[in-house]
C-alpha cells in the first residue's frame, strides 16, 4: 500500500480540441508561463520582436502624421511609467499590450470625428497614452526571452520600429492630407492601424512575463557558462541531493540519471505588496540610472527637433508640398536600419570581446565601442551638415543625408543605452525602461517647442551646432558611466 502511495499520479491529456485550448489561451488576462521564454524558438523570438516593433512604432508614427504634437509626446514620457507598472507588478505583458492598442484604435476613432479642437486636443493625449505601452513594456519582453549576452541584436530590431514609426509618420501623413478627408484621414489610417495590431497581438503574441526566481534554477556542481549570463542547467552526477534556498519555499533537488526532480515544500503565504504606479519615478534617483537616460534622451530629442524643423524649412527653402517633404524622410529610415543592422550585429559580439579580455563579466560592457563614433562624430556630422547646407541653400540631398547620418548614430546610441538599463536593473526591465523614457520625452517635448522658434531667431544652421554641442554633453555622460558606472551600481544596490 505504502508504494502505491508514493506513486505519482497520471493526469490524462484534455480532450478539448486544440482550436478551442487555443482560443481559451488567448482570452486569459494573465495565462501561466509553463515554459521559459528564452526556450522559446528562434522564429517564435522573431514573430515577438516583430509584434513589439509594430506596437511600438504607434506613438512615434501617430505624433509625426498629424502636426503640432508636442503634448502627445509629454504623454508618450509620462504614461509608460504607469504601463510599467502595471506590468512588473501583475506579471503581464500580453494583455497589456492588446490593451493599449484598443485605447488608441477609440481615440484615433473619437480624432477623426471630433469637430471641437480642445476635444482634439484632449482625444490626442488619450491616442498617445494608449500607443506608448509598446515603449516600456517592450523592453520587459525583451529581457524575458533573451539572456544578457543577445540582448543587444533585440534591442537593435525593437529599435529600428521604434524610430521607424516617426519617420514613416510624415511619409504617410503628407500623402493622406491631400485626400478629400484631409487631415481626417490620417486619424483612419490610425484607426486602421491600432486594430490590427490589437488583432495580430492578440492572435499571436504569448505571455512572456518570466519569473526569475522560477528559471534561474542553478544546480549544485554545475559547469559555469563561457559566456556569463547563459542560463543552463547542466544534469549531474547520479544520486545527488541538495537543498536550494528560496525566500517563497524549501526545494529539494532530486537527480537521478540526467532527470531532474523538483520537489517543493509549499510555504505560508506572503502578502504581496501594493502597486504603486509612481515606482518608476523613483528609479530616477539612482545616477547611473538618470545618466544614462539622459544620454538616451538627448540622442533622442535631437532626432525629434531635426524632425519637427524640416516641414517649414523644406517648404521655404525648396518649395516642398507636403508628400515631397515627406518622401524625404525616407533618408533617415535608410540611415535607421542600417544603423539598427550595424549596431544589432556589433553589440552582442563587442560585449562578449570586451568580457573574454576582462576576463570577468561587468554590465558596463554594454557601452560598446561602436557607439563612440556614433555620438561623437556620426551625429554631430549629420546635425551640422544638415543645418548648415539648408542655411546656405545648397542641395536638398546634403539635408537627407545629414539627417540620415543622425538616424544612423541614434540608434545605435539608443539600443545599447536601453539594453544597459535592462542588463544592470534585472528583474525591472519595463519599470526602469519606463523611467528613461519619461526623461526622453520630457527633452524631446523641449527640443520640439523650442526648434521652430530657434530657426526662427538664429537660423537652422546655429541651431543645429546648439543640438551638435548637446550630442558631445551626452558623450562625456556616457564616458561618466563607462567610467563610474559600476560603482555607481553598487552604490545604489544593484551588483553584477
Amino acid at each position: 500500500m505504502d508504494q502505491e502511495k508514493k506513486k505519482p499520479s497520471i493526469t490524462a491529456p484534455s480532450m478539448e480540441p486544440k482550436w478551442k485550448r487555443y482560443l481559451k489561451s488567448r482570452m486569459a488576462l494573465r495565462p501561466p508561463v509553463d515554459e521559459d521564454p528564452r526556450l522559446l524558438s528562434d522564429r517564435m523570438k522573431s514573430v515577438i520582436l516583430g509584434l513589439l516593433a509594430l506596437c511600438a512604432c504607434t506613438p512615434g508614427f501617430s505624433s509625426t502624421i498629424y502636426f503640432p504634437a508636442a503634448l502627445f509626446v509629454l504623454f508618450m514620457g509620462i504614461a509608460p511609467v504607469f504601463w510599467a507598472s502595471f506590468s512588473d507588478h501583475y506579471h503581464v505583458r500580453r494583455c497589456l499590450s492588446i490593451a493599449s492598442m484598443l485605447i488608441f484604435a477609440v481615440a484615433s476613432l473619437g480624432s477623426a470625428l471630433i469637430t471641437n479642437i480642445w476635444g482634439l486636443v484632449v482625444l490626442r493625449c488619450v491616442q498617445s497614452i494608449g500607443s506608448s505601452c509598446g515603449q516600456s513594456v517592450g523592453a520587459g519582453v525583451i529581457a524575458d526571452c533573451y539572456p544578457l549576452e543577445k540582448r543587444g541584436a533585440a534591442f537593435g530590431k525593437y529599435f529600428f520600429g521604434v524610430f521607424f514609426g516617426p519617420l514613416l509618420g510624415p511619409i504617410i501623413g503628407g500623402v493622406l492630407i491631400i485626400s478629400k478627408d484631409g487631415w481626417r484621414a490620417t486619424f483612419w489610417f490610425c484607426l486602421a492601424l491600432g486594430l490590427f495590431a490589437a488583432l495580430i497581438v492578440f492572435l499571436l503574441l504569448p505571455e512572456t512575463y518570466r519569473d526569475n526566481a522560477k528559471f534561474d534554477l542553478a544546480l549544485p556542481h554545475s559547469t559555469p557558462d563561457p559566456l556569463p549570463g547563459l542560463e543552463t542547467v547542466p544534469a549531474t552526477s547520479v544520486n545527488e541531493k541538495s537543498q536550494l534556498p528560496n525566500e517563497s519555499s524549501s526545494s529539494t533537488v532530486e537527480i537521478e540519471e540526467d532527470r531532474v526532480t523538483i520537489v517543493s515544500t509549499p510555504q505560508p503565504p506572503v502578502a504581496k505588496a501594493r502597486m504603486n504606479p509612481l515606482t518608476p519615478f523613483f528609479l530616477l534617483r539612482h545616477p547611473f540610472v538618470l545618466l544614462t537616460a539622459l544620454v538616451g534622451g538627448i540622442a533622442f530629442g535631437s532626432m525629434f527637433a531635426v524632425e519637427t524643423i524640416i516641414p517649414s524649412l523644406y517648404e521655404t527653402k525648396y518649395n516642398f508640398n507636403s508628400w515631397q517633404t515627406g518622401l524625404s524622410y525616407l533618408g533617415a529610415g535608410l540611415g535607421n536600419l542600417i544603423g539598427s543592422v550595424v549596431g544589432g550585429q556589433l553589440s552582442d559580439r563587442l560585449l562578449i570581446r570586451a568580457r573574454k579580455q576582462r576576463g570577468r563579466a561587468m554590465v558596463e560592457d554594454r557601452l560598446t565601442l561602436n557607439i563612440w563614433p556614433c555620438i561623437l562624430l556620426f551625429m554631430p556630422f549629420g546635425l551640422l551638415l544638415f543645418g548648415w547646407m539648408i542655411e546656405f541653400n545648397r542641395s536638398v540631398w546634403a539635408g537627407i543625408i545629414g539627417f540620415g547620418c543622425v538616424t544612423f548614430g541614434m540608434t545605435q546610441v539608443m539600443a545599447s543605452t536601453s539594453a544597459y538599463l535592462v542588463d544592470a536593473t534585472p528583474g525591472i526591465g519595463a519599470s526602469v525602461t519606463a523611467a528613461s523614457n519619461l526623461v526622453r520625452m520630457v527633452i524631446a517635448c523641449a527640443l520640439t517647442l523650442a526648434a521652430n522658434p530657434m530657426v526662427a531667431a538664429i537660423g537652422p544652421g546655429y541651431t543645429t551646432v546648439l543640438l551638435a554641442a548637446l550630442a558631445w554633453v551626452a558623450a562625456i555622460l556616457l564616458l561618466i558611466i563607462k567610467v563610474y558606472g559600476e560603482r555607481m551600481r553598487h552604490a545604489s544596490g544593484f551588483m553584477g
